[in-house]
């Protein structure tokens, strides 16, 4: 009776660290202010983010990312981690090690829920087993990552069109790129939020002291969309060499526009396919349950009076 209760309660603790990890994770929101003012301090003394936040102490968050920096590949897989966390739109500092924490605990609960599922299994199918969970473990929450970091890019890619096109309406009225960029920003927080807080976080960096091209390139390791770098791109050019911005960005958000239906159209041309494997797994059989079955019945039922009779 004592190990069935000890594995209850390590399920119990797994699951409250799993919940308290997600529920701390996306529940806050950033600072763009403040993480530029951080960075700008961090440059100034010349040391790297990463390296005091891997030391040890500075809390519990802190300590255990320096522990797992230990391991041999552990720091690249925080620096992936921090990567992918950012370009999907969570960049605060303890993201990093929530993220940590969440993953290692789903992994040991799979393994140790396989354990218990095979405790009377010989030696060579639980080491199976614990194999396999242990690469479930370890997969699934890479795959929710990738699905976050996919979902927010194409959150940031259909809103590109319609915020350029107004940034462009407002750039023609005579405000200046910082204020046309603020500007549209408050007009799009409702609609577009995760593009509106790029584009704030951009500004707010320049304002910091940043200099323009450095946060548009920010921005674009930030996000990984091409059509941002395009944008970027463009902004630097005309900035640099004093051509009339508001024309090009009406220019873009017409492409974009273009490439916005284009997608549309590659995405219903592909439904009909997607809808093949369904329909003959699920729709299909039903289908002939519903039409042969009483056929069948009533030819069954005949035959059985046509033998009695006879």
């Amino acid at each position: 009776m004592l190990l069935p209760a000890l594995y209850f309660l390590l399920c119990f603790a797994t699951l409250a660290a799993l919940l308290w990890s997600g529920f701390t994770l996306f529940s806050q929101q950033e600072d763009p202010l403040e993480e530029r003012l951080e960075q700008l301090q961090t440059n100034t003394t010349g040391t790297g983010t990463r390296i005091r936040r891997r030391r040890m102490g500075g809390g519990l968050l802190n300590s255990l990312l320096y522990l797992i920096s230990l391991f041999p590949g552990g720091e690249d897989w925080l620096r992936g981690t921090e990567r992918e966390l950012v370009q999907a739109g969570i960049r605060r500092r303890e993201t990093v090690a929530l993220y940590s924490i969440g993953q290692l605990t789903f992994l040991l609960l799979l393994v140790a829920g396989m354990l218990y599922l095979q405790r009377d299994n010989d030696l060579t199918q639980k080491a199976a087993g614990v194999a396999a969970a242990g690469i479930l473990g370890w997969l699934l929450p890479r795959q929710v990552l990738y699905r976050l970091v996919k979902s927010y890019r194409r959150r940031l890619q259909e809103a590109l069109p319609d915020t350029i096109d107004l940034l462009g309406i407002v750039l023609g009225t005579g405000l200046a790129l910082d204020q046309a960029v603020l500007r549209v920003c408050e007009e799009m927080q409702h609609v577009y939020p995760e593009l509106t807080s790029e584009f704030y976080t951009v500004v707010m960096q320049v304002k910091a002291g940043q200099e323009r091209s450095k946060a548009f390139q920010q921005l674009v390791r930030r996000t990984g969309v091409e059509d941002i770098k395009s944008l970027a791109a463009m902004i630097v050019q005309s900035e640099r060499f004093g051509t009339s911005l508001a024309q090009a960005l009406r220019v873009y958000a017409d492409a974009l526009r273009t490439r916005r239906r284009l997608r549309a159209e590659a995405a219903i041309g592909k439904a009909g396919i997607k809808m093949l494997f369904p329909i003959v797994l699920f729709i299909l059989p039903a289908l002939f349950v519903v039409t042969l079955v009483p056929g069948l019945l009533s030819f069954l039922r005949d035959l059985q009076g046509w033998i009695g009779a006879r």
